[in-house]
């Protein structure tokens, strides 16, 4: 299991996979969330992290109210095949 912690003064969420830091940031501008990077180091990748970041950070935006406008690719990619998520789309 991957845990997802929410690094809320750097605008990111943050896990830790063997001691490799990977990571989903985001800017906050009113009840828009822009999702900018989600970086997971080749050593770590292919285990669903990057996914699992998104989502939390999805999730996230649908507590409190928030659309999420998508720049980085991965996380465009992750909402068109989780139409489940469509509703969040800024």
């Amino acid at each position: 299991m991957i845990s997802v912690t929410q690094d809320i003064e750097r605008s990111r969420y943050t896990a830790t996979v063997e001691g490799v830091l990977c990571v989903l940031d985001y800017h906050l501008q009113g009840d828009i969330m822009t999702i900018t990077h989600t970086g997971v180091p080749s050593q770590v990748g292919g285990r669903g992290i990057a996914a699992e970041l998104t989502r939390h950070a999805l999730e996230s935006a649908r507590a409190n109210g928030w659309k999420v406008r998508p720049q980085c690719s991965y996380a465009e990619v992750y909402m068109r095949r989780h139409p489940e998520y469509d509703d969040l789309r800024a």
